[in-house]
């Protein structure tokens, strides 16, 4: 209990959880649309590119604040082997598993962002391409764990989310395959 208050950790808790998923919902849509060449009008492409990774870097520092109020709130008693080892808590294994493969592929993710140049880019590109695999872990953890998932702002949230990421995911496939095909 940070300040002696159970309720403010809880409430920080699942805020930072949403927040850190809008973002990294943000993330890789631009993400999607940067890889499909699109463009912003107004917009220089390097401030679209600025905006995709500040958002992916806000997306993990509100993961790993997520975490460490998980842990500091008390009302569930994660501990550190609890939040850094996948089915090693017994609240929920299999969707707690989840997220925490999901910020530590993105944790991996990060790595890969920073060591770019010498590992190539075209191994990067595939290595970025798990970012996909982050958001959709992160999606069903907060679905089958958040205890938000059932309120009207979670909802839409989750299912705004997963149509934005769905649609322009399905167009950037049919603009790769035009684009093969011309």
């Amino acid at each position: 209990m940070i300040g002696g208050s159970v309720a403010v950790e809880w409430y920080a808790a699942r805020a930072g959880g949403l927040v850190a998923f809008a973002l990294l919902t943000v993330s890789i849509l631009l993400g999607l649309g940067l890889a499909g060449r699109t463009t912003v009008p107004g917009w220089p492409r390097f401030a679209v590119e600025d905006l995709h990774r500040f958002a992916g870097i806000l997306a993990g520092c509100f993961v790993v604040l997520h975490v460490l109020l998980v842990v500091a709130d008390g009302y569930v008693p994660f501990g550190l082997v609890d939040v850094l080892v996948p089915f090693a808590t017994s609240y929920h294994p299999a969707a707690s598993a989840l997220g925490i493969v999901a910020a530590e592929l993105l944790a991996a993710l990060a790595v890969t962002n920073a060591l770019r140049t010498r590992i190539g880019y075209r191994t990067w590109r595939r290595l970025h391409g798990l970012n996909l695999a982050v958001w959709l872990l992160a999606l069903v953890h907060g679905l089958a764990i958040g205890t938000d998932r059932s309120t009207v702002g979670a909802a839409a949230l989750y299912g705004a989310a997963a149509a934005s990421v769905g649609g322009v995911g399905a167009w950037r496939l049919l603009w790769q395959r035009a684009s093969a095909a011309a």
